[in-house]
This record gives structure tokens, sequence and C-alpha cells, in this order.
């Protein structure tokens, strides 16, 4: 369970970035508004793998995913955009992520 947990979450958490990045290429970056179809069709896939999360709140999956959601950001950061973590984003993020699993693994 905890692998299928941890393997919708990161899918999740790249529909999410990728259609955030969609919007804010087009936005920020100038990029053709077409830019916004794939977007929101990301931003749909982050919503449908949510909701594969096994647990009995939507409120839990959602908080647990506030850890992974900043480890994918990180990473997004360092492969498209250049920039490496540094401690204090490794630091931040092992500390959401242990909470993340503490919220959603905590024994109920």
């Amino acid at each position: 369970m905890l692998v299928k947990t941890y393997g919708f979450y990161l899918l999740a958490a790249f529909g999410e970035i990728a259609g955030c990045f969609a919007f804010w290429a087009w936005l920020r970056l100038g990029k053709s508004p077409l830019w916004l179809i794939p977007g929101m069709a990301s931003l749909a896939a982050f919503a449908f793998f949510l909701t594969r999360i096994d647990t009995d709140a939507a409120g839990r999956a959602y908080a647990a995913y506030g850890g992974i959601y900043i480890l994918a950001s990180l990473a997004w950061m360092w492969a498209i955009e250049g920039q490496r973590p540094d401690l204090w984003d490794v630091s931040g993020v092992s500390l959401c992520l242990v909470g993340g699993a503490l919220i959603l693994f905590g024994p109920r």
C-alpha cells in the first residue's frame, strides 16, 4: 500500500506542477494560450490521482500531499529551472515528508 500511495501522490504532484507551469508559461513567459490545453489536462490528472489515495477522509489525503508537493516542486526547480536545492530546501522537505507520513499512516 505504501508504494502505491506514494506513486499516486507523485503522479498527482507531477500533474499539478505541470498544469500550473503551463499557466505560468502563458502568463509570465509569453507562451501561447495553447499551453493551457495540456495544462488543464494535467490539472485534471492531478485531481484524479489524488482521489486514488486510500484514506477515510479527503482532508487527510490533501494534508499529507503537502510534503509530496514540496518534494516535487524542488525536483521541478532543479530539473526544469536549473536551480539546485540547498541544505535548507532538503531539510525542510524532509520534515514535511515525515509530517505527511504521520498524518496519513498514523494509528487511528
